[in-house]
């Protein structure tokens, strides 16, 4: 029988600079330590196994599903049947009352090698099991920017191994249609992580996961001057992150009570327009209006280094390279985007190309195989990434609405049981939030569905929902110039909308969900982030 949880499926708008000269869009001002989250152990698993034994043996499987796409990429009935065998013999081996050092030895040594032959896995965004936290190397981003070979070619000696054809999206998709036909009926989509996301999400409709209500804290730190991003750290529940067109960027911490701000870096002379986390959160990225980007140590505050921008341009906005965080790109406002190396402060060889206009938005897919970029002229433009040199080649180019900014773009592999393909969400000033099928290995575009919100002006952010990949029903969440936070369900033709929060007194700018989808942050043009908690059952 098909276990839960075994397989891995796999008009246009001002720009920030204007909005930086605006006066203030609002009066009314109301009042970790990181943990790794556990895998569940299996029904089955408990019952044959001494508590605590049987979960190592789950996350041995997971490590295996995550990894089961790229055995065999033409033949996947055997890659099915592989991870049932897997699956029951795990289970066996469960009965067999090994001590829990020698189990966890065990996926140590697994985990190490899958890495080495497959290199090493990441999904962005989304909820990361113990599992993914063992493959990902332990080093931190600092650790490599220290001992970095300046020769791009080096990387492909560092176990990125696998290719565009490996990750075809067209194989994916294929896949998760297999796993999906499968499965027995109103059982959970079988990933690696599925009875993770169950345990903490539990069997409940859209409407009850997503019931938040109450303000959980109020940051006005940054009043009056637009916060146009605010983000989680990587599988974190209580550090949260937050820049400003007032130039500074402040690191807060929710938990314990009461909720503080950390820290607050200072050193762009303009206001800053994005930032990302690395994948260990010991680094924060930060671009700026001031035409430099910033590295920053996160445990202390300080600006590890200084990168002009290549043109001398104001920078828009920035991300992280999933697989190799000692490679960021940057798009800027003489309409290019350039793949910097922050371990040497240089831009990559041939990492650099130019769109239609400024450049407002950037997301890879989970593999690091494809960035898109969208540009205020209402274009977003694919680009193949080459792992070992860090080279961009343009693919593909959509014309969303011309003339039209895109504000935020961001990639999903996996969605939902009922939304199986990789999918991409984007944000334009067309009064719509837009989610688009990814039908190739190029990042050809196909629309699937769009949502009306109010977006004519501001550069509005939204994501998908961390945990939505693994049960029922798939949830994105958006800011909106209404001075609302919606939430949408992707498959519903009508009544799209799932909870609608207000309590912002200006345009909510950007969003974005903790690991577990307890804590929902939201940002607006006037300055505040609130930070909503769920509503406890």
């Amino acid at each position: 029988m098909w276990q839960s949880g075994c397989v891995c499926g796999l008009v246009q708008g001002p720009s920030l600079p204007q909005m930086a000269q605006r006066g203030p869009a609002r009066e009314h001002r109301p009042p970790g330590g990181r943990s790794l989250p556990k895998l569940p152990r299996a029904d089955s698993l408990e019952k044959a196994a001494r508590p605590g034994m049987a979960a190592v043996w789950q996350q041995v499987l997971a490590v295996d599903a995550r990894y089961n796409a790229y055995r065999t990429p033409t033949f996947p009935q055997f890659r099915t049947q592989y991870i049932r065998r897997r699956s029951q013999l795990l289970r066996e081996n469960a009965k067999a009352g090994h001590e829990p050092a020698v189990r966890r030895q065990y996926l140590k040594l697994r985990a190490q090698l899958l890495g080495q032959r497959y290199g090493p896995l990441s999904e962005p965004g989304s909820f990361r099991a113990y599992s993914n936290s063992v493959v990902r190397s332990s080093r931190t981003t600092l650790d490599r920017m220290e001992d970095f070979d300046e020769d791009p070619r080096s990387l492909g000696a560092r176990g990125h191994r696998r290719s565009i054809s490996r990750g075809s999206y067209q194989l994916q998709a294929q896949m998760n249609r297999v796993i999906y036909d499968e499965r027995t009926p109103g059982s959970v989509v079988p990933t690696s992580v599925a009875e993770a996301s169950r345990a903490m999400a539990g069997d409940t409709s859209l409407s009850e996961n997503y019931a938040f209500a109450g303000m959980y804290h109020v940051f006005d730190q940054h009043v009056d001057e637009a916060v146009p991003k605010v983000q989680f750290a990587n599988d974190d529940r209580h550090l949260l992150a937050c820049c400003s067109l007032d130039g500074s960027i402040s690191v807060c911490q929710l938990v314990p009570a009461p909720p503080v701000v950390l820290r607050v870096l200072r050193g762009h002379s303009r206001g800053v327009s994005d930032f990302a986390w690395s994948l260990s959160n010991d680094v924060l990225v930060s671009t700026s209006l001031d035409a430099t980007m910033r590295i920053w140590a996160t445990e202390d505050g300080r600006c590890i280094r200084e990168i002009p921008d290549p043109d001398g341009a104001e920078l828009l906005c920035c991300t992280f390279q999933p697989v190799n965080n000692n490679l960021t790109v940057v798009g800027n406002g003489k309409h290019n985007v350039h793949v910097m190396n922050i371990s040497t402060g240089k831009k990559v060889k041939g990492g650099s190309s130019k769109l239609t206009g400024r450049v407002l938005a950037l997301s890879f897919d989970s593999p690091g195989h494809i960035l898109w970029a969208g540009d205020d002229r209402g274009s977003v433009f694919s680009f193949l990434f080459d792992m070992a040199t860090g080279k961009l080649t343009k693919a593909k180019r959509l014309v969303v609405h011309e003339g039209s900014s895109i504000t935020s773009i961001s990639a999903r592999s996996w969605i939902s049981r009922e939304a199986r393909d990789p999918s991409l969400l984007i944000n334009a000033c067309i009064n719509k939030l837009l989610l688009y099928r990814v039908v190739d290995n190029e990042g050809t575009l196909q629309l699937k569905r769009s949502f009306p919100i109010e977006q004519s002006l501001h550069p509005i952010r939204s994501i998908f929902c961390p945990l939505m990949s693994f049960r029922q029903g798939a949830c994105v969440v958006t800011g909106s110039e209404d001075m609302c936070v919606y939430f949408f369900d992707v498959e519903r033709a009508t009544r799209a909308i799932v909870n609608k929060l207000q309590g912002h007194s200006a345009a909510v700018l950007d969003v974005s969900f903790n690991c577990d989808e307890s804590l929902l942050a939201s940002s607006d043009a006037g300055g505040m982030v609130i930070v909503w908690r769920r509503e406890q059952k």
